[in-house]
């Protein structure tokens, strides 16, 4: 994150789940550059070897999160960090329990995390783009949708309780889609708990609009947080449907955007960005 943004966040405070890498530190990066108090949630997971995902990509989703600390405060945020597993069901509460003590009452929710994994109907097997996939089963599902949708909608509860007890009503959710009605093939799983979090996200927007909350769904495109490869970007030039490779501060701007007063009147949104 190279400039400063246009959006005025002072006083309020973020959290920002899988915040360790991609998207997610880069929308803590600009939520905090825009005078946000940040807390940076993540986990460090180890994925499986796969040929095909780059030794970066794997480094990245394996960190803590000091980098992303060190990059906020050198920049004059403030932040904290706290490692949790969102399949815990008691999470949520110990990660608003922890922004609290530190940085203030939670207004802003970034649901970014994601239990990521690709699966398929046809596991086994590589996808068109040399990516290993495994078979659909209890494992993979529980993976995947115990933190995107259950980890996400318990996030999305938590934080409608705290801010219905707060005398000031302004609030603003944001979270993190892929896929579509048509699914998503190789990773069908990730597409799936993905849409059940943007469904739980929409019906959030119209019951919590008379708390000043607006919730909304950033669709991005195909994000360079080190998983592209050659191969990668071939196939994203030959479709007519993908227009560009973007880089997460690209992305993270749009949702710092969301969350400021700019956007005070979008809500119940889809964002798809091209």
């Amino acid at each position: 994150m190279s400039r400063a943004l246009p959006y005025d966040l002072r006083g309020h405070v973020a959290i920002v789940t899988g915040a360790n890498h991609g998207i997610g530190a880069a929308t803590a990066r600009a939520l905090a550059l825009c005078g946000a108090r940040v807390l940076v949630s993540y986990l460090r997971v180890s994925d499986f070897t796969d040929p095909a995902l780059t030794a970066d990509y794997r480094r990245q989703r394996s960190a803590d999160a000091e980098d992303v600390l060190t990059a906020i405060r050198s920049e004059g945020g403030v932040a904290a960090a706290c490692e949790a597993d969102l399949r815990d069901a008691d999470v949520p509460a110990r990660l608003f329990d922890f922004a609290e003590r530190e940085l203030g009452a939670v207004d802003i929710l970034v649901n970014n995390a994601s239990g990521w994994i690709a699966d398929s109907f046809s596991g086994g097997q590589a996808d068109s783009l040399g990516f290993k996939t495994t078979l659909v089963s209890a494992s993979t599902y529980h993976q995947q949708f115990d933190v995107d949708a259950k980890g996400g909608v318990l996030m999305l509860a938590e934080f409608a309780r705290r801010r219905g007890s707060q005398p000031v009503r302004w609030g603003r959710i944001v979270a993190l889609t892929s896929g579509g009605p048509l699914g998503f093939p190789g990773e069908v799983s990730y597409a799936a708990a993905k849409a059940a979090l943007t469904n739980y996200t929409m019906s959030a927007a119209f019951e919590l609009a008379s708390l000043g909350i607006t919730a909304n769904v950033v669709y991005p495109p195909p994000t360079d947080t080190g998983w592209i490869t050659e191969r990668v970007e071939a196939h994203i030039k030959s479709r007519a449907d993908l227009l560009h490779i973007v880089q997460p501060d690209e992305v993270a701007e749009v949702i710092a955007f969301l969350c400021s007063d700019h956007a005070r009147l979008i809500t119940a949104n889809v964002v798809h960005l091209r």
